[in-house]
C-alpha cells in the first residue's frame, strides 16, 4: 500500500476536544479527532454541507473557558469516520495568535516537545 502524501499547511495533533455548534434551531455537541493552527476535523454523523460557515465553541483543557471560533466546512467525509473538515476563519489577529499558542501547547502535550517542534518547524518552512 502506497503512503499518502501530506498536503496540509499546518501540522496536526491527535487530540479529542468537545465542540458545540448550532444548526438551525438544533444544538450539537461532537468531538474533534485532531487540531491544527488552521483547522480541525469534527467527527459527526450529521456533517454540515461543504462551504457552510458557522460559529462554534471549542473546549480546551486548562483554558479559562471555551474558544468561540468561526469556521468553514471545507470537506465532508461519509463512512468511518464520518465528519467534516473545518478551516478556521479569523477577523482578529490577536485572537488568532492566542489560539495558535494554545494549539502549540496541545501539540507539545500530545506529541512531546521535540516532535511538536519538528512538525511546527516543517509547517513553517512550507508556508
Amino acid at each position: 500500500m502506497a503512503a499518502v502524501a501530506e498536503h496540509r499547511e499546518h501540522a496536526r495533533a491527535p487530540i479529542a476536544l468537545r465542540v458545540e455548534y448550532k444548526k438551525l434551531n438544533s444544538f450539537f455537541a461532537d468531538y474533534t479527532n485532531n487540531i491544527s493552527k488552521g483547522g480541525t476535523f469534527i467527527k459527526t454523523a450529521k456533517p454540515l454541507p461543504a462551504g457552510t460557515r458557522f460559529l462554534f465553541s471549542l473546549s480546551v483543557p486548562a483554558a479559562a473557558g471555551p474558544f468561540e471560533l468561526s469556521g468553514e466546512v471545507v470537506r465532508v467525509e461519509r463512512g468511518e469516520p464520518s465528519g467534516m473538515g473545518i478551516r478556521f476563519l479569523w477577523s482578529d489577529e490577536a485572537a488568532r495568535g492566542a489560539f495558535e499558542r494554545v494549539v502549540e501547547r496541545l501539540m507539545a502535550q500530545s506529541l512531546g516537545p521535540v516532535v511538536a517542534a519538528r512538525l511546527l518547524d516543517e509547517a513553517a518552512r512550507k508556508a
